[in-house]
């Protein structure tokens, strides 16, 4: 994805934005405050900074061989041998070594939060701004206020989703969705297209990625396995979609900030010339994602490992679906 990406990006930069603002006149400098100076350790104290970026590379190293210590160990705690096997211990056939890695996988979680906290923390205590551990705290709880909008609207979401599928409204209108696109005989691969353009469309209304998701998965996800389509590509074909018109959505949460960051060099740069100028990219984006989308599934080229484009769907589990 990101190789055929980058040249699009490129060719778009190169041959259209840059033409159109021309030649450079000057401005503000970029890590300047009103003051001239650059709240940037770095400029101030780069013997602090590099100590601290030292520090937290060792931190990083230490959690990382933590990890694979417990992963490759002899008896490790990460990694589950008796799942593959049967009650009297002989191999089973068809098990994956995803299987075995299961503990791994949800270890993950606290492998992250020790890898982020340790390497703040070691950062933070080497360039002097942690002394203590009401620092640490004190930062940690800053942070957090950030997420307060995300855990209010996951709240929300997640009791939509509930009452959603108690109601058993996705799967009724997943099951008429499917008959009505099988009747009009599109090929998979169009429609998977057709559903790229109409998650960019949304995208103009709904900025949070999550909040969509809860909407629109309980209905698409079973309405495309019933057409032969996989979960993970109807995820796909998402994600393409959703990402192309974010840079041009007031609604984003990120908008406002690169606004700021512009109007630092161009003081009267506003939300129409940054939408303007991030247009070119959206259109390139969403034209090149409709294509690969399609050719992917046309090809049939799987997403990852065990994540193939297509689903069969097994008679047991589609005959209470198709008599609803």
């Amino acid at each position: 994805m990101t190789l055929i990406y980058l040249p699009i990006i490129w060719y778009v930069t190169d041959k259209i934005i840059e033409p159109r603002l021309g030649a450079w006149t000057g401005g503000a400098q970029a890590g300047m405050d009103s003051a001239g100076t650059s709240p940037d350790p770095t400029e101030h104290d780069g013997d602090r900074a590099s100590k601290g970026l030292k520090a937290a590379g060792l931190a990083a190293l230490g959690v990382v061989a933590l990890w694979l210590l417990m992963t490759f160990a002899p008896g490790t705690p990460l990694i589950d041998e008796s799942a593959c096997l049967t009650e009297t211990g002989a191999a089973v056939s068809d098990c994956s070594i995803h299987t075995e890695l299961g503990p791994l996988y949800r270890s993950l979680v606290a492998a992250f939060f020790l890898l982020f906290l340790l390497t703040g923390w070691a950062y933070g205590r080497a360039t002097g701004t942690i002394t203590n551990h009401r620092d640490l705290v004190e930062m940690m709880a800053e942070s957090m206020k950030d997420m307060g909008y995300y855990l209010v609207l996951a709240f929300a979401a997640a009791h939509f989703v509930a009452m959603f599928g108690w109601s058993n409204l996705g799967l009724i209108t997943a099951v008429h969705g499917a008959a009505g696109i099988e009747s009009t005989g599109l090929p998979l691969p169009l429609v998977l297209g057709l559903m790229v353009l109409f998650s960019a469309l949304l995208n103009l209304f709904v900025g949070s990625a999550s909040a969509k998701w809860a909407l629109l998965a309980p209905i698409l996800v079973p309405m495309l396995m019933l057409l032969g389509i996989s979960p993970e590509g109807a995820t796909a074909a998402y994600r393409v979609g959703d990402s192309a018109t974010n840079i041009i959505t007031p609604l984003m949460v990120y908008f406002p900030l690169i606004l700021v960051f512009a109007q630092r060099w161009q003081k009267d740069f506003g939300l129409g010339s940054l939408t303007a100028m991030m247009v070119p990219y959206s259109i390139w984006l969403l034209i090149s994602g409709v294509i690969l989308i399609v050719a992917w599934f046309y090809l049939g080229i799987p997403l990852g490992p065990d994540a193939p484009v297509g689903y069969t769907l097994e008679a047991a589990a589609a005959g209470p679906i198709a008599t609803q």
